[in-house]
């Protein structure tokens, strides 16, 4: 039987499954970090599965374990600050992400700072505060009544909107465009992890289409993959091929077809053909970067 996620505490544990209808308000980065690592220890090939865990899901066989029926689902009140510290890194908001496709965190907008954090269900509730020198955080007080005094914030906050999809959409996407093995050098080259934000110079976004290239795709196609995988719009892409060819690491070519118009074939070449996938984003940075 999987863990009941729970938050950590000076006294041990606090499990999210104890609490009815569970609605945590207004936490610090560090806490909804700790809350998506304690989903993530819970149900690991939910929230951060490896690809043979990708493959057995988009594929329709049975893996139960990867969403127990059990886990508990958890709002959050959070400011739009929490939310994108937490998700900075694609590895880290891709876990956020699988988490909210799997309706098990419904992330809301807090639209002002509480005096600390809480932590409430039904009938109980609590506030939660960061314990200094000492790890987790300590329960304060036992509130039956605090639920019910945020439903009217509930009732009225707006969703906050991820930028980043989740592993398991990125892969299927690519999937369904281009089969298995471009699904999978998609993945492995998104992932180094925390590191990887949407500022690098070679970012998700870059990444994802440079897979693409090499596996010479249509571009029309490639584009409406990263557009299904929740990378950005057909447009973003634009730019990001044009950016490539401009740097001399990408080539266009014709293919004529039997019936309508020739399409498009983006090609990698030079030291964008070259490498192999583990060492291809550090020989692009450095391609981008003279």
């Amino acid at each position: 039987m999987p863990p009941d996620p729970a938050i950590p505490t000076v006294a041990g544990s606090l499990s999210l499954g104890s609490f009815t209808d569970p609605l945590l308000v207004d936490p610090e980065p560090s806490l909804l970090s700790a809350v998506v690592e304690t989903y993530r220890e819970a149900a690991p090939e939910l929230v951060d599965p490896d690809l043979s865990t990708l493959r057995a899901t988009v594929e329709g066989e049975s893996n139960p374990a990867a969403t127990p029926p059990d886990l508990p689902s958890l709002t959050v009140l959070a400011s739009p600050d929490a939310f994108e510290t937490v998700a900075d890194g694609f590895r880290d908001a891709s876990r956020l992400a699988a988490l909210v496709a799997a309706d098990a965190l419904e992330p809301l907008t807090l639209p002002e700072p509480q005096p600390n954090a809480v932590l409430a269900g039904e009938t109980a509730g609590c506030v939660l505060v960061s314990s200094v020198g000492e790890p987790g955080w300590r329960r304060v007080g036992d509130d039956p009544t605090l639920r019910s005094r945020y439903e009217p914030v509930v009732a009225t906050a707006g969703e906050h909107r991820l930028r980043t999809p989740s592993r398991r959409r990125v892969y299927g996407a690519f999937r369904d465009r281009f089969g298995e093995a471009v699904a999978a050098d998609v993945v492995r080259l998104l992932e180094p992890g925390p590191d990887l934000s949407a500022a690098d110079p070679v970012g998700p976004r870059t990444r994802a289409y440079v897979v693409g290239a090499r596996h010479g795709a249509h571009d029309r196609t490639l584009r409406r993959a990263c557009e299904d995988a929740g990378l950005g719009s057909p447009s973003t892409f634009t730019r990001v091929k044009r950016r490539l060819v401009d740097a001399g690491l990408l080539e266009t070519e014709r293919v004529a077809r039997p019936v309508g118009r020739p399409r498009e074939r983006v090609v990698a070449v030079g030291s964008l053909a070259e490498p192999s996938l583990e060492t291809v984003a550090d020989a692009l940075r450095e391609s981008l970067e003279e």
